[in-house]
């Protein structure tokens, strides 16, 4: 079997695909990208026995079908220095002997069996079917991926709840500290259903999806998940099991509204934070009419400091404590000029809005208040 293909196409895939692969595998043909040929088009498929992704691509020339598996630190090591050009691939399918001529020069190595790599299951006929913008699955995973938590025994709380109901999408993530809840109305159903996708998809997607409006199909039942995107397919196994009621813990009557620029607030706590107790992060906010002032103290090392920011506040004078990091985390993520934090009293949560919401979207971010000990 023989084969044409862009030195810079056949590149650019393997580097999407190898995020999926272990640096240790249980089975090693995992270790391996399975290679696929027929009809003038090569599928190219990664895998970490959980998670598998696949990409087509059109070859220039094609002599004979057939399937082969190589070591993806061989392939990639072959291709990454090459500049654009075609290469030609000879594979004996009986041998798996493998020449890869270019420009200049050769490389031969030797491939492994493919009939060892496993198979992927079909997905079953009374899968939900979702199809959102590239754009916005993107936005709305990258916003929330920083709140998951890492639990052995809560293992729900380790991936991103994507909720459907009659109004909107709901996109989740929480850790139990900090909370992530978008909303996007251009997808709804009237048989409300969901999924959890863990961690490491959803840092794939992150990574992989691009930023314009082409459409991702995301195709799911009680167990796993098909998302289709350009020429690659990545499939998953969901985390199983009941999330938490994540509308329940959202105050709705927060009287107190500062408003205040997103960057002066995060520069101010990134000065103020390297002063606070290591292991607590806590940061005490002083808010009155008019102004905020951020503060830290480590008692430990005799270390403290404090910042007065102007804001647009004409609620109730209070002080509040949170996680700093958690915080800083929190208005990183959010992409507005300006954000809201609405607040009730120091004891209960406090909403995080971005000034101006997205289009056709709801942001909401939540972080709850640490003992301040006055």
């Amino acid at each position: 079997m023989r084969f044409t293909v862009s030195s810079s196409a056949l590149n650019s895939r393997l580097t999407s695909l190898s995020k999926v692969i272990n640096s240790k595998n249980a089975m090693p043909i995992l270790d391996c990208f399975l290679f696929e040929v027929a009809n003038n088009s090569m599928i190219i498929t990664a895998s970490d026995g959980e998670n598998v992704m696949r990409t087509s691509l059109t070859l220039d020339q094609c002599e004979g079908d057939g399937k082969f598996a190589v070591s993806n630190r061989t392939i990639l090591d072959a291709v990454k220095e090459l500049p654009e050009q075609p290469l030609t691939i000879d594979v004996d399918i009986v041998s798996m002997a493998i020449k890869v001529v270019y420009q200049n020069g050769l490389y031969n190595f030797i491939g492994q069996n493919p009939e060892t790599y496993p198979t992927v299951q079909p997905m079953t006929d009374n899968a939900t079917v979702l199809t959102l913008p590239n754009n916005v699955l993107a936005d709305n995973i990258t916003r929330s991926i920083f709140a998951t938590a890492s639990e052995e025994l809560r293992p729900v709380m380790n991936g991103i709840y994507f909720d459907l109901t009659s109004e909107s999408l709901a996109v989740v993530a929480s850790d139990g500290h900090k909370l992530v809840r978008n909303k996007y109305f251009g997808v709804k159903s009237e048989n409300p259903t969901s999924f959890i996708l863990p961690k490491k998809p959803a840092t794939l997607l992150k990574n992989i999806l691009g930023k314009d409006d082409s459409d991702v199909v995301i195709r799911f039942d009680d167990r796993n998940a098909d998302i289709t995107f350009g020429d690659t397919v990545l499939q998953c196994r969901l985390i199983e099991g009941r999330y938490p009621n994540y509308n329940s813990v959202i105050p709705q009557d927060n009287p107190n509204h500062l408003t205040i620029d997103r960057k002066v607030l995060g520069g101010a706590l990134r000065r103020v934070l390297p002063f606070a107790s290591e292991s607590s992060q806590l940061v005490r906010l002083h808010l009155e009419m008019g102004k905020m002032e951020i503060s830290s103290e480590d008692v430990d090392f005799s270390t403290s400091a404090k910042e007065e920011i102007v804001c647009d506040y004409n609620g109730s004078t209070m002080n509040i404590g949170f996680k700093g990091s958690s915080l800083s985390e929190i208005l990183n993520n959010l992409s507005s000029e300006e954000i809201v934090l609405e607040l009730a009293d120091p004891s209960r949560p406090c909403l995080i809005i971005p000034s101006e919401q997205p289009e056709n979207e709801d942001v909401l971010m939540l972080i709850m208040p640490m003992l301040l000990n006055d």
